[in-house]
Protein backbone atom coordinates (compact mmCIF):
# COMPACT_ATOMS: atom_id res chain seq x y z
CA UNK A 1 0.00 0.00 0.00
CA UNK A 2 1.64 3.17 -1.26
CA UNK A 3 1.50 6.58 0.76
CA UNK A 4 -0.99 8.34 -0.97
CA UNK A 5 -3.22 5.12 -0.73
CA UNK A 6 -2.91 5.20 3.29
CA UNK A 7 -3.48 8.77 3.11
CA UNK A 8 -6.81 7.64 1.10
CA UNK A 9 -8.03 4.93 3.70
CA UNK A 10 -7.72 7.14 6.81
CA UNK A 11 -9.82 10.00 5.08
CA UNK A 12 -12.20 7.29 3.74
CA UNK A 13 -12.64 5.46 6.87
CA UNK A 14 -14.77 9.10 8.57
CA UNK A 15 -17.09 9.01 6.13
CA UNK A 16 -18.13 5.69 4.21
CA UNK A 17 -21.61 6.76 3.99
CA UNK A 18 -20.56 9.11 1.36
CA UNK A 19 -19.65 7.15 -1.19
CA UNK A 20 -19.47 9.10 -4.54
CA UNK A 21 -16.43 11.49 -2.98
CA UNK A 22 -15.26 8.95 -1.77
CA UNK A 23 -14.59 7.04 -4.62
CA UNK A 24 -13.98 9.82 -6.81
CA UNK A 25 -11.38 11.37 -3.71
CA UNK A 26 -9.52 7.45 -3.73
CA UNK A 27 -9.50 7.67 -7.14
CA UNK A 28 -7.76 11.41 -7.56
CA UNK A 29 -5.71 10.35 -5.22
CA UNK A 30 -4.70 7.17 -7.04
CA UNK A 31 -4.47 9.24 -10.20
CA UNK A 32 -1.88 11.88 -8.25
CA UNK A 33 0.04 8.63 -6.94
CA UNK A 34 0.70 7.31 -10.20
CA UNK A 35 4.33 6.55 -11.14
CA UNK A 36 3.96 8.28 -14.58
CA UNK A 37 2.42 11.43 -12.65
CA UNK A 38 5.23 12.38 -10.17
CA UNK A 39 3.57 12.46 -6.76
CA UNK A 40 2.07 15.98 -5.89
CA UNK A 41 5.40 17.92 -7.34
CA UNK A 42 4.54 16.07 -10.67
CA UNK A 43 1.30 16.60 -11.30
CA UNK A 44 1.48 20.38 -10.27
CA UNK A 45 4.64 21.03 -12.28
CA UNK A 46 2.69 19.51 -15.51
CA UNK A 47 -0.23 21.28 -14.78
CA UNK A 48 1.63 24.55 -14.36
CA UNK A 49 3.73 23.95 -17.44
CA UNK A 50 0.05 23.16 -19.41
CA UNK A 51 -0.56 27.09 -19.30
CA UNK A 52 -2.35 26.99 -15.69
CA UNK A 53 0.76 28.59 -13.67
CA UNK A 54 -1.64 30.57 -11.82
CA UNK A 55 -4.52 27.72 -10.76
CA UNK A 56 -1.79 25.88 -9.57
CA UNK A 57 -0.21 28.75 -7.31
CA UNK A 58 -3.75 29.31 -6.17
CA UNK A 59 -4.34 26.23 -5.25
CA UNK A 60 -1.26 25.70 -2.70
CA UNK A 61 -1.50 29.55 -1.58
CA UNK A 62 -3.24 30.06 1.63
CA UNK A 63 -5.75 32.16 -0.75
CA UNK A 64 -9.05 31.61 -2.81
CA UNK A 65 -8.41 28.81 -5.18
CA UNK A 66 -8.80 29.40 -8.61
CA UNK A 67 -11.36 26.79 -10.59
CA UNK A 68 -10.56 25.14 -13.36
CA UNK A 69 -12.36 23.79 -16.35
CA UNK A 70 -12.58 20.02 -17.24
CA UNK A 71 -10.76 21.61 -20.89
CA UNK A 72 -8.16 23.28 -19.38
CA UNK A 73 -6.85 19.98 -16.74
CA UNK A 74 -7.50 18.52 -20.34
CA UNK A 75 -5.46 20.53 -22.29
CA UNK A 76 -2.70 20.77 -19.53
CA UNK A 77 -2.37 17.07 -18.57
CA UNK A 78 -3.00 16.01 -22.06
CA UNK A 79 -5.63 13.34 -23.89
CA UNK A 80 -3.21 10.23 -22.88
CA UNK A 81 -3.35 11.29 -19.34
CA UNK A 82 -7.12 11.96 -19.24
CA UNK A 83 -7.66 9.17 -20.72
CA UNK A 84 -6.01 6.34 -18.62
CA UNK A 85 -7.79 8.03 -15.75
CA UNK A 86 -11.19 7.65 -17.48
CA UNK A 87 -10.30 4.18 -17.87
CA UNK A 88 -9.49 3.67 -14.26
CA UNK A 89 -12.58 5.49 -13.35
CA UNK A 90 -14.66 3.34 -15.94
CA UNK A 91 -16.00 6.34 -17.35
CA UNK A 92 -15.46 8.37 -20.75
CA UNK A 93 -12.42 11.16 -20.43
CA UNK A 94 -14.72 14.31 -20.26
CA UNK A 95 -16.18 12.92 -17.13
CA UNK A 96 -12.88 12.06 -16.12
CA UNK A 97 -11.74 15.67 -17.11
CA UNK A 98 -14.56 17.07 -15.23
CA UNK A 99 -13.95 15.11 -12.14
CA UNK A 100 -10.41 15.89 -11.82
CA UNK A 101 -11.36 19.39 -12.79
CA UNK A 102 -13.70 19.72 -9.71
CA UNK A 103 -11.57 17.70 -6.70
CA UNK A 104 -7.72 19.16 -7.60
CA UNK A 105 -7.99 22.16 -6.67
CA UNK A 106 -9.54 20.60 -3.30
CA UNK A 107 -7.08 18.38 -2.24
CA UNK A 108 -3.92 20.25 -4.11
CA UNK A 109 -5.24 22.81 -1.55
CA UNK A 110 -5.90 20.43 1.39
CA UNK A 111 -2.32 18.80 0.43
CA UNK A 112 -0.15 22.07 1.05
CA UNK A 113 -2.24 23.86 4.33
CA UNK A 114 0.62 26.45 5.11
CA UNK A 115 1.05 27.34 1.13
CA UNK A 116 4.07 25.04 0.31
CA UNK A 117 4.32 22.03 -1.74
CA UNK A 118 5.99 19.24 0.89
CA UNK A 119 9.44 17.29 -0.15
CA UNK A 120 8.27 14.40 0.00
CA UNK A 121 5.00 11.75 -0.14
CA UNK A 122 5.81 11.46 4.03
CA UNK A 123 5.18 15.40 4.66
CA UNK A 124 1.82 15.00 2.51
CA UNK A 125 0.59 12.41 4.43
CA UNK A 126 1.46 13.83 7.64
CA UNK A 127 -0.03 17.56 6.80
CA UNK A 128 -2.68 15.93 4.69
CA UNK A 129 -4.31 13.49 6.62
CA UNK A 130 -6.34 15.70 8.90
CA UNK A 131 -7.07 17.93 6.27
CA UNK A 132 -8.37 15.84 3.97
CA UNK A 133 -10.17 13.96 7.19
CA UNK A 134 -12.05 16.76 8.09
CA UNK A 135 -13.11 18.26 4.84
CA UNK A 136 -14.11 14.72 3.24
CA UNK A 137 -15.43 12.95 6.92
CA UNK A 138 -17.85 15.58 8.07
CA UNK A 139 -20.91 16.23 6.14
CA UNK A 140 -22.47 19.54 4.98
CA UNK A 141 -24.98 20.69 7.28
CA UNK A 142 -26.44 22.67 4.05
Amino acid sequence: MGLFDTLVSAAMSNQAEDGQNGNLLTSVMGFINRPEIGGLQGLLQKIAAGGLKEHVASWVGTGQNLPVSAEQIQAALGSDVVRGFAEKLGVNPDMAAASLASMLPTVVDQLTPNGVVPDSNNEVVQQGLAALTGLFGQKSSS
